[in-house]
């Protein structure tokens, strides 16, 4: 058995970006802020699949170079080596559950060039 509150964690950059809740024997789960303004560097993962549960705000998330807008209610799979990017360009904070699996011991994370970005509509 395993039991966190979300305030036992804290984000990668402060305020924002990852937060990891659980890195367990088979997946990792946590949450991602991202504050108007503010993106996260466009990667990918050798090993693992991420899934995204978005359950505040928007976010224009890029798979691959491709615009998909996500929003409240919205879940997202990236598939191993599809290299993903998020940025907010609106005006409310962006907050999404993230679960990885399989979870692996060794640091998965291959950082690639940010996609050309195209505009959504923003604010």
């Amino acid at each position: 058995m395993y039991k966190v509150h979300e305030s036992e964690s804290e984000y990668r950059f402060g305020d924002h970006g990852p937060k990891y809740l659980m890195r367990g024997s088979q997946i990792e789960f946590g949450i991602v802020v991202l504050k108007p303004g503010q993106e996260f560097q466009n990667h990918y993962h050798e090993h693992y699949e991420e899934n995204f549960f978005v359950l505040e705000g928007k976010v224009d998330f890029y798979v691959d170079g491709s615009l998909h807008t996500l929003e409240k209610g919205d879940l997202l799979r990236c598939d191993k080596r599809e290299a993903h990017y998020l940025i907010n360009p609106y005006d409310a904070d962006f907050k999404a559950v993230f679960v990885k699996a399989p979870h692996v011991t060794e640091r998965d994370y291959v950082e690639v060039e940010n996609p050309a970005i195209q505009r959504s509509g923003g604010k």
